[in-house]
């Protein structure tokens, strides 16, 4: 029933100084506050990272603003890196309220969000949760991105150059990077999962097969030098990101294989599609019934098979 509902489917993410992860499911649940560079600095906000610049001295620039329900936790990090300094640009790295929860406290002191352009619209817009068989009313306005774009970007905000682009179905389909290329520094969002299990909205277009698209770019971007910060969780160097990668293209694989002989998510659990691998995850049904869910959309892109 399962391969038959598949086939009919198809058809139709003072501060320390920053030390490296040591692991993809080893990480404490919360990093604390960490210095990159002089002028960056990682913020813990509600579980969820915000990346904070002063390279550019009118003022800071933020990668996401963390969870809704901590916009005072915000304003205090803030302060304790930069006393004085008032936010001039934010990005967002997709549309999810843990990474755009406090975006009104930014806007509203005057500062420009910017997003791609499907990030706005799954703000601005109602729209059905399968999973959770509900509707997710849109964001005040006053939390919308103010600038959006397609697929690339550049601005200087002083002595740093910010290039930002799309990472189409990744996570969502409005993912995007965001490269400090002066201190090397790359933030790429829930594209980077090294504390959360990996999350694919299928019903936004994201799946396994644009996530590993989107973690090859950000390869091409990276050196060996270059910081990688996730949503949550530590900083990572190439290696571990690559190595977070490469367990992705496994697990395409072994999923892949599993659908085409009619598995159901939770047979592909029993079965132990996860097992052996490097990490862990805290709940692998619904990391793979989002995946299944993402491939019947996209089995065209896959290896070939004879329906």
């Amino acid at each position: 029933m399962y391969r038959r509902q598949f086939l009919t489917t198809a058809a139709a993410v003072a501060l320390p100084l920053w030390r490296s992860s040591r692991g993809l499911s080893a990480q404490p649940s919360a990093a604390a506050s960490r210095r990159l560079t002089e002028s960056l600095a990682v913020l813990d906000v509600g579980g969820s990272n915000v990346l904070c610049s002063s390279a550019n001295t009118l003022g800071l620039v933020l990668v996401d603003t963390g969870a809704r329900t901590s916009p005072s936790q915000l304003t205090t990090a803030i302060q304790a890196f930069r006393p004085d300094a008032k936010v001039q640009v934010v990005f967002n790295t997709h549309y999810h309220a843990d990474q755009t929860g406090n975006n009104e406290t930014v806007t509203a002191a005057g500062a420009r969000v910017i997003a791609h352009e499907h990030t706005r619209q799954w703000m601005s817009t109602d729209y059905w949760v399968p999973r959770e068989n509900r509707y997710e009313r849109a964001r005040a306005n006053a939390a919308w991105p103010t600038e959006t774009f397609r697929t690339t970007g550049s601005l200087n905000a002083g002595a740093e150059q910010i290039d930002y682009g799309h990472l189409p179905l990744a996570h969502t389909d409005g993912d995007i990077y965001v490269f400090f290329r002066n201190s090397n520094v790359l933030a790429v969002g829930d594209v980077a999962s090294p504390l959360r299990d990996p999350a694919l909205d299928y019903f936004t277009g994201a799946w396994i097969g644009g996530r590993l698209d989107a973690m090859d770019t950000i390869l091409k971007l990276a050196n060996d030098q270059t910081r990688i910060v996730p949503a949550a969780g530590l900083p990572m160097t190439r290696a571990e990101f690559k190595a977070e990668r490469d367990i992705m293209e496994e697990v395409r694989s072994r999923v892949w294989a599993r659908t085409l002989k009619g598995d159901s998510p939770r047979d592909m659990l029993d079965g132990g599609v996860l097992n052996g691998l490097g990490r862990t995850w805290k709940d692998p049904y619904t990391f793979l019934y989002d995946a299944a869910q993402g491939m019947f959309a996209h089995h065209n892109k896959l290896d070939p098979s004879v329906i």
